[in-house]
């Protein structure tokens, strides 16, 4: 049995929501990792870019001899989701430029589940019980508190964080555009994994472009060995992040799997004080644990 057929035999069944859950946590983890490839000093636009340039090269193998082909009704999916992840990283770039990464992060992450719950229950007919719903508020409420917290931290100005927070927030909304469109997508695909290779093929033929331009268009270009290593690394990074997450949303409910995903900023937490040595604090550390339960909630609740 292939990966695929076995993903296609458990979907819907208890041991399905144990794998969606295990893969949304690995996403989890890999998001924390992911999102500090962007982090800092460099330039969030040639950074994306740099990841996505890899991505064809590696995918296009894949796609061409591993997996059965796409059926014309995956390839108009396909189409859509190059619109929609553009759309996505532009917002998700404009943030960067106008906030700190630490403050337009959590905005962004903490929008996502409620956004995708919503829209999940209206595509996908998902239901939440109360104790879900209150999971996700419990959830989402924490991300926004640390998103407060980092902007006090940061110490920038009223024009600057209303201008990085509007775009935060709408990039959140296109969080849970393209996650409820992926899971529309995978699930369309009758091996899952063949969505998966060609949306990786797709998903690397445009920001780079949109890159490149601006590298020529700077005076003080960044060298691009450094700039393509570094995507190197993100990129696989993002293969695991994006591909665990979205098999997860083939197994098991949409909203539940992007709920457990953005413990993210819980794991990026973890690791800047294991391993970077960044202090926490008790609010902060209160926080974490507030995300922690929410997630909790939402899977068990």
């Amino acid at each position: 049995m292939s990966p695929g057929e076995w993903i296609v035999s458990v979907q819907g069944t208890p041991t399905g929501q144990a794998a969606a859950m295990g893969l949304a946590l690995v996403s989890a983890v890999a998001h924390a990792a992911f999102g500090a490839i962007q982090k800092g000093r460099h330039d969030p636009w040639l950074s994306r870019g740099a990841i996505d340039v890899w991505f064809p090269l590696v995918s296009l193998p894949v796609a061409l001899f591993l997996v059965p082909p796409p059926g014309p009704e995956l390839w108009l999916v396909l189409a859509g989701a190059i619109v929609i992840h553009t759309v996505y990283k532009v917002l998700m770039a404009m943030a960067y430029d106008r906030g700190a990464y630490t403050a337009v992060y959590p905005i962004v992450r903490g929008t996502g589940p409620l956004a995708t719950v919503a829209f999940a229950g209206m595509v996908f007919g998902e239901t939440f019980a109360p104790g879900q719903w209150a999971g996700v508020l419990v959830l989402s409420g924490a991300i926004f508190a640390l998103a407060v917290l980092n902007i006090r931290r940061a110490g920038l100005d009223a024009r600057t964080v209303t201008h990085a927070s509007m775009l935060a927030l709408i990039t959140g909304v296109m969080v849970a555009v393209y996650s409820v469109y992926d899971a529309f997508g995978i699930r369309l695909s009758a091996d899952p994994f063949t969505f998966l290779a060609w949306f990786f093929v797709v998903e690397g033929l445009v920001f780079p472009l949109i890159a490149f331009r601006r590298w020529q268009a700077m005076e003080l270009r960044p060298n691009l060995g450094p700039l393509l290593l570094r995507g190197f690394v993100g990129s696989w990074i993002a293969y695991l992040s994006f591909g665990a997450v979205m098999l997860a949303t083939r197994l098991d409910k949409v909203g539940e799997a992007v709920a457990l995903r953005e413990t993210s900023v819980v794991f990026a937490a973890l690791i800047g004080w294991l391993f970077l040595k960044e202090p926490v604090g008790p609010l902060r550390a209160g926080l974490m644990v507030m995300v922690a339960a929410g997630a909790v909630l939402v899977e068990f609740g």
